[in-house]
Parts: C-alpha cells; structure tokens; sequence
C-alpha cells in the first residue's frame, strides 16, 4: 500500500480504466490528425502522465512541446491572474497544434493558455484534456478530446497534485475533504 492511499476517499479510475480510455483516445488522435504532424503542447505539471502514456498510442508523426503557466495556489482559488513561466520552445505559426490538458476545471487557466496560443497564428487549435469537471466551468473552451468527465470532487493521482504531492499515484482517486481544507457544507 502506497502511503498516500489513506487520504485517498475512493478511486475513481484505477490503472487499467486509465489505460484503456488512453489506448482509446490515442486512436482517436490518430485518425484526426492523419497525414499531419500536429505539435502536442503540454501544459505542465499535470499533464506529464497522460501525456507520456497517450503519445505511446499516437500512430502518426507528431511534435512536443511544453508550457508551464502559474494560476493555483493550493488550497486557495484561483484568482484569475495567469502567468506564463515556460514558454514553448517551438514556433507554431501555421502549425497544428493539440493542447494535452490533465484536468479542466473553471477553465480560466486553459483559456488563457488557448487565447495566448491563437495571439501566434497557428494553423488549428484542439484541447485534449484527460479529465473534464464541467460543473466548476467558468470559462467555456472547447474540448476535442476527453477522457472522463468527473464530479466536482478535489481528484489527485496521474500527474494531479495537491500542494505538489499524490501525482505520483498510478490511478485517480478522491482526495479527502479533510486533507485539502475543502469540507462540504
């Protein structure tokens, strides 16, 4: 038993679930971007382990990239104010591009990202997220690709973190209200 599985309520999606719905929306991505090669741009930190596992079901060329933005605080809200604190490394002018999300929540954070992408005029965007939490949606943007849609529960595991911890947990489970400080009236 891993340590951090005491603060875990219950999971969600185990490891076989994960891979599964993964190997699936590696063929989707396949098929959509036939006979391009798109640039995957992923947004760090919590994309890491989606994003290391689906381009292993991709079937076509493809690029990578990474942008880190800062926007979360811990246990605090976000306060909508974003900033960019690693840039991308490639040009993607007249590109396409895939933008591999973990999670969208308010998407205020992704908007941000995807309003700053289209500002350098490339080709297409597309969001591919792992998972979606659409009742916390402040910002609406598009989803292409999704893995799950989940509860407006506080999830941890497969690249999610809480204060930078549980990302390393190989499914995603419900962290308890206790731990995070966001106890259910």
């Amino acid at each position: 038993m891993n340590e951090l599985d005491r603060d875990i309520v219950r999971v969600l999606f185990d490891s076989e679930a994960i891979e599964k719905r993964v190997s699936e929306m590696g063929k989707e991505i396949s098929e959509a971007y036939k006979g391009v090669v798109p640039i995957l741009v992923g947004v760090l930190k919590g994309c890491i382990m989606f994003m290391s596992d689906l381009i292993k079901h991709i079937k076509i060329p493809l690029k990578m990239d990474f942008i880190a933005v800062s926007s979360y605080h811990g246990t605090q809200p976000t306060s909508g104010a974003v900033r960019i604190v690693k840039d991308l490394d490639h040009v993607i002018e007249g590109r396409e591009l895939l933008v591999i999300e973990g999670i969208v929540d308010t998407g205020m954070t992704v908007g941000y990202i995807l309003r700053n992408l289209q500002a350098r005029q490339p080709k297409s965007i597309r969001l591919c997220t792992f998972l979606d939490k659409p009742a916390r949606r402040i910002v609406n943007v598009p989803i292409d690709f999704c893995g799950y849609k989940i509860p407006d529960r506080f999830v941890v595991g497969y690249g999610l973190d809480f204060l930078q911890l549980y990302r390393n947990l190989p499914y995603v489970g419900i962290l308890k209200d206790q731990v995070t400080g966001l106890e259910k009236t």
